[in-house]
């Protein structure tokens, strides 16, 4: 054996041939413990439903790797435990792809083909690389531990808005035993892995080749310095070496065979949830499949094998929890914690080698493991929280799932019944006759075409809000007298335009949604016409994402951004700069779902308006309160209303002149939270297309000094 040869490390130095028959036996169990595992979590998938995947696998598998590798949607909006996360990942990928080089060499190309390559340069390179990967491994789990034993973030908590104290999920303790276990179980690992070669070294010190390439495992060199000088030598390194070897692989042993079983499996069903993710999962709902006896879901089984994974992915990190706007007010939702039950209900009953009866499949309820009827009609349909999830765990999709089977039940609020039947009678959520959804056009001093008629360049589909509640209506009609104004070529259905659905279909009621939708595109698709707009990002939403399925596609764009191409055109202009010191919420279908962030800004900037930024703002935006349908259902009395919320978070800016929004549904729930915060005459609400109206010549002062 050459000099170069000799510098490398013996797997199995100084062990009995029994020993090490023992541990390949120890081994080869723990492989088939890690293999059964995974067969069952397979078929627990394999119970629920199919589901379509969008886009090819490639494009799918590549994004996967891309975020992984990244930690892009880790570390957003907590920089520290994305830092300490990605620490963890690249350090225990490493040692593991270490780990799996040693076995290469070992098990597979010197037995069979007799090709040795953990020698010489190569094996010193490896011992450094995985002496510093150790160090990040570790840096990281010590953060994680300080984080949650003595940061303590609220996120972190396990208690549950929708359950009480007594209840026996209320906080469930378990949770963070299994967190407290895993940090513990790989920092073991991690920090007998560099005993256990300071040990080596101690024992060895007499050999050359082991000695005197010591500083190649800083770490490892380090600590036997530490141990030589407490008067440890080469026999007691021996000894410990030989005890600490059996109890290192052990435990690595143990961890492999619980990967399936525990925490850890989210190395996985985490990489598997964000291969298969939609990036339009709640802003095109999936349509309920003809094979479906009934809508929704009521057992565990209805959902699709997909879904099941997402529950699987969670790693319970709590960024839905903290920016749920409903579990911040109050309610009695934290999307983590629907996602948790599902979890628990699909373990206790998809796990066995047999299904139970039907009726114990059922997910809805107040035991532990479903979810109850008030935590899902607290949702807003926002997808704040699809939005954060690190993971691609899609909460509104499985949340809107479980609300069509309430729909189908009838177990609603009265009120919200009330509504789906008036919007189906009249195709408005007003209960106004159809004849009158054009009415707020007699008040102009010019027509206004009907787009079935005579072809127009832009169809302003105009929404319920816009066209009924007297208060949008004047935005409707500033906003029609401005494309007078700019000479654009426009037109309305008039009663030919119904509901968007887009609420609709968020409530849950998926049938009443087709009808809107296929009335909505046969309307559309009697006028003739170059592009749609809309001032109402919930129509624009699902225009935009849903109509296509349903043979609708059209060029369409939200007000904000043909007003700023006017502005840039030279249409309109500027006379009367506002100069008011402003913030602007952002809409969450126009900002979150299709990320319309920009536009809004821009004129803003146009009007000569200081903006300030609130501290939840663009896809961080606090919703309004009144998205998924929770405008026809009345909130808790004595209760914190989102919209509420949010005003008090604007009443902190100093010298606020004006709340600015961009659309119908947000000018209703922030001027009602204005005056039931105690802000009423502090700053005032607008729409921006008042504020564009105000800077333009021959404009009424807004009033917006208070």
């Amino acid at each position: 054996m050459s000099r170069s040869e000799a510098v490398t490390r013996i797997l199995f130095e100084a062990f009995p041939a029994a020993e090490v028959r023992l541990f390949y036996v120890l081994g080869l169990a723990a492989c088939a413990a890690f293999a059964y595992g995974v067969y069952v979590q397979v078929r627990k998938y394999r119970r629920g439903a199919p589901a379509a995947l969008a886009g090819g696998m490639w494009p799918r598998l590549g994004w996967m790797i891309a975020r992984v590798l990244d930690h892009r949607t880790v570390e957003r909006r907590d920089p520290a435990a994305g830092g300490a996360h990605r620490l963890i990942f690249y350090g225990f990928t490493l040692l593991f792809i270490g780990t799996a080089t040693i076995t290469l060499q070992y098990d597979i190309l010197e037995p069979l083909f007799g090709v040795r390559f953990w020698y010489g340069r190569f094996y010193l390179v490896f011992s450094l690389v995985l002496d510093l990967a150790g160090v990040a491994l570790i840096a990281g789990l010590l953060y994680m531990m300080v984080r949650r034993g003595w940061l303590k973030p609220p996120k972190l908590d396990y208690a549950r808005p929708d359950r009480s104290p007594g209840d026996p999920d209320f906080d469930r303790p378990q949770y963070r035993r299994e967190d407290w276990a895993f940090l513990w179980l790989l920092l073991i690992i991690g920090a007998t892995g560099y005993v256990l070669e300071a040990a080596r070294l101690v024992w060895l010190q007499g050999r050359a080749d082991v000695w005197d390439t010591r500083w190649w495992s800083p770490v490892g060199a380090l600590l036997a310095a530490a141990l030589r000088g407490v008067g440890l030598g080469p026999a007691g390194g021996g000894a410990l070496r030989h005890g600490l070897w059996w109890f290192h692989g052990l435990i690595a042993l143990g961890f492999i065979a619980l990967i399936p079983y525990t925490k850890v499996k989210h190395v996985f069903t985490a990489m598997g949830s964000l291969m298969v993710r939609d990036p339009l999962a709640a802003q095109r709902l999936a349509p309920i499949p003809e094979s479906q006896a009934a809508p929704g879901v009521a057992a565990i089984t209805d959902f699709t094998w997909k879904q099941l994974l997402n529950l699987d992915a969670c790693t319970r990190c709590g960024r839905c929890h903290e920016a749920c706007p409903a579990r911040a007010v109050g309610a009695p939702l934290s999307p983590r914690d629907v996602i948790l039950s599902l979890r628990e209900f699909a373990h206790a009953t998809l796990e066995s080698g047999t299904l139970p009866a039907a009726a114990e499949l059922n997910v809805h309820g107040k035991s532990p493991g479903q979810v109850a009827q008030e935590t899902l009609w607290s949702c807003r349909t926002c997808m704040a929280c699809v939005e954060i999830c690190p993971v691609a765990v899609e909460h509104v999709p499985i949340i809107v799932q479980l609300r069509r089977k309430l729909v189908e039940d009838g177990a609603m609020d009265p009120l919200l019944a009330k509504t789906l039947a008036t919007i189906h009678k009249t195709g408005n959520s007003f209960g106004e006759s159809r004849r009158r959804r054009g009415a707020w056009t007699k008040a102009l001093p010019f027509p206004v075409k009907d787009a079935r008629r005579e072809p127009v360049d832009v169809l302003w589909f105009v929404g319920d809000y816009a066209s009924f509640d007297p208060r949008n209506q004047k935005v409707t009609q500033t906003f029609a007298a401005l494309l007078a104004e700019a000479g654009v070529d426009f037109g309305i259905l008039y009663d030919g335009e119904s509901n968007a659905g887009n609420d609709v279909r968020r409530v849950g009621e998926e049938g009443l949604y087709e009808v809107l939708a296929d009335a909505n595109v046969a309307a559309l698709g009697s006028a003739t016409f170059n592009r749609v707009v809309t001032t109402d990002p919930h129509s624009y939403n699902t225009i935009r994402n849903e109509y296509p399925d349903f043979g609708g596609r059209y060029p369409i764009e939200h007000y904000t951004t043909l007003l700023e191409r006017l502005f840039a055109a030279g249409r309109l202009k500027v006379t009367q700069p506002l100069r008011y010191r402003v913030t602007f919420h952002d809409p969450c279908h126009l900002g979150r779902f299709n990320q319309g962030y920009e536009a809004p800004r821009q004129l803003l900037a146009l009007l000569g308006c200081e903006l300030v930024e609130m501290g939840r703002c663009r896809s961080n935006s606090f919703c309004c309160g009144a998205g998924g349908g929770r405008i026809w259902i009345p909130d808790p009395a004595g209760g914190e209303k989102p919209a509420q919320n949010r005003i008090k978070e604007a009443a902190a800016i100093p010298g606020l002149q004006v709340y600015a929004v961009s659309c119908p549904k947000d000018l209703t729930m922030f001027e009602d939270a204005l005056k039931t915060t105690g802000n009423e005459g502090k700053f005032v609400v607008r729409e921006i297309i008042e504020l564009v109206r105000e800077a333009l010549p021959l404009a009424a002062p807004a009033g917006a000094h208070a």
